[in-house]
């Protein structure tokens, strides 16, 4: 099958194409999932125009047309599942975290949230029969908290485990780290990451992982007050979507870390609750609740899942990285 180019699509010139590119719309399936509202914005074109656009390029790559449920099951076999080193959790997760899915982790600090999102940037980079997907990993840190230094205990502790050398600095070179200092520049931070990965896209180490830890930091101190939450949420919202529309152009699993609040007025149950209210509960394809249990063991919790039953894991976080309990 020939790439189809932008200039080849209906009512796009060779100026509209390149308006497009230099706006982040580098491929046919980037547009085919655009809004008419984004795309005009972007190549400064009237919206009917821009929804043929949209239409031709949904004709040329051939989505978001009816589909039987049998080639959705065709197309289901592509999902990856990269693993987390734990059997009991892998298990919970259907044989490890999706790609084409976000996975969020929420829980109170400590709770290995970041630990986990560190060790899943060194498993993807494995190859599939050692449950890695062989690819490289952006990682948006909000909150300054990846440590190369963890990288390589962690890169240690799977050389131990599959009994081969690894080099840390091999696995630190395939993670691409960017620090987002406001809420404003954690959204251009994923069409940042749509451009890399479309440069990484044909070499050995496509990105497979992108990470953001903690989705919701800066939107929880710029928008104070009740006031404010409309605002958030529409920005949160539309954030979320541009994160899973990465995933599924890229093939990549999405892995988001979110705070949590307490609810003192809770008289039964837990009172601890992820920020980012529905909005971010419907948008999440799994919802994982990490709490601290003894030493250095952790319970993982799936609360919330398409296609798979609730569940526990017990598992430990160690200065080798995670394993089971």
């Amino acid at each position: 099958m020939t790439e189809v180019l932008l200039e080849d699509l209906d009512h796009v010139g060779p100026a509209t194409a390149q308006k497009l590119k230099d706006a982040g719309f580098t491929t046919i399936e980037a547009i085919a999932v655009a809004s008419p509202a984004e795309l005009a914005n972007s190549a400064e074109i009237g919206e009917s125009t821009a929804a043929k656009i949209i239409n031709a390029a949904r004709q040329s790559a051939d989505v978001g047309g009816f589909e039987t449920g049998d080639l959705v099951l065709e197309r289901r076999k592509l999902v990856g599942k990269l693993s987390t080193g734990c059997t009991e959790f892998d298990e919970m997760m259907g044989g490890g975290i999706e790609t084409q899915s976000i996975t969020e982790m929420y829980g109170e600090f400590g709770s290995g949230k970041t630990q986990i999102a560190h060790q899943l940037a060194v498993n993807v980079q494995l190859p599939p029969e050692q449950g890695g997907l062989g690819g490289s990993v952006i990682m948006i840190d909000t909150e300054n908290t990846f440590r190369p230094e963890r990288i390589a205990q962690m890169v240690k502790g799977i050389s131990d485990k599959h009994g081969i050398e690894y080099d840390p600095e091999e696995f630190l070179k395939n993670i691409h780290v960017a620090r987002a200092f406001n809420s404003n520049h954690q959204i251009l931070l994923v069409d940042s990451a749509n451009e890399l990965a479309n440069e990484l896209k044909n070499t050995e180490m496509p990105v497979k992982l992108l990470i953001v830890d903690s989705l919701t930091a800066h939107f929880r101190a710029e928008y104070i007050g009740r006031g404010t939450l409309a605002d958030r949420q529409q920005k949160l919202n539309k954030h979320l979507h541009d994160i899973l529309r990465f995933g599924d152009l890229s093939n990549a699993c999405v892995v988001v870390t979110n705070q949590v609040m307490s609810k003192p007025d809770a008289f039964f149950g837990d009172p601890t609750k992820p920020i980012g209210g529905h909005i971010l509960g419907h948008t999440a394809t799994f919802r994982l609740y990490i709490r601290k249990s003894k030493g250095e063991k952790r319970i993982v919790k799936l609360v919330d899942s398409p296609n798979l039953p609730d569940g526990e894991a017990l598992i430990s976080v160690t200065t080798d990285g995670l394993g089971d309990a």
